[in-house]
């Protein structure tokens, strides 16, 4: 199969996430998109992270039902921070039979050339990127392919902010994540 890798903190998992991954996944052949939840990203402060677990459920509760989509839990069991090169590394070893392919923001593309071993990931696996607002940076690379997708700006920093000040987040996230967020009083 030909698997979409959409690596984030998914703090949390929202609309925009689940948009472009379902406008990737139709746009593509590929067979299924995993959602990678990192638990921490070397780019990102740990601070403002609710735990992994939980973040991995919220996944969970947000692509409950789509068939096509799946929660991956693989950098809960590998060093932290985690470094996408050794996922994709991890992952192709442990899935021989999968090819990988990995979802970047247009946005990541400003300091894509600062990744661990990024040479290697533009060697070994294709690229789709989708864009960001205010992002018109380009990446002049044979695997790297750029996919027209809504431009989204919902950010998780927004959301979080919004329940932290008890303001509505009713269409930012699935039900499901709302549901979950509240009852266990994340972000506040």
């Amino acid at each position: 199969m030909k698997i979409g890798l959409y690596f984030g903190s998914f703090n949390p998992i929202h609309i925009g996430h689940l948009i472009i991954a379902n406008t990737l996944y139709d746009r593509t052949d590929l067979d299924e998109v995993w959602f990678v939840v990192s638990p921490q990203n070397p780019f990102k402060k740990q601070q403002s992270l609710v735990h992994e677990f939980d973040r991995l459920r919220m996944v969970e509760l947000a692509i409950e039902d789509h068939f096509h989509f799946r929660a991956c839990d693989v950098e809960f069991r590998m060093p932290k921070p985690s470094y996408t090169i050794d996922t994709l590394t991890y992952l192709s070893e442990q899935h021989p039979q999968h090819q990988f392919v990995l979802f970047l923001g247009s946005d990541n593309l400003t300091h894509f050339k600062k990744w661990k071993n990024y040479q290697v990931i533009l060697e070994q696996y294709e690229v789709l990127v989708y864009p960001r607002p205010g992002d018109l940076v380009s990446f002049d690379h044979p695997k790297v392919k750029t996919i027209e997708a809504p431009l989204l700006d919902i950010s998780a920093t927004f959301i979080r902010k919004s329940i932290q000040e008890g303001f509505s987040v009713k269409y930012l996230l699935p039900e499901k994540v709302e549901e979950y967020i509240l009852a266990k009083k994340l972000y506040h």
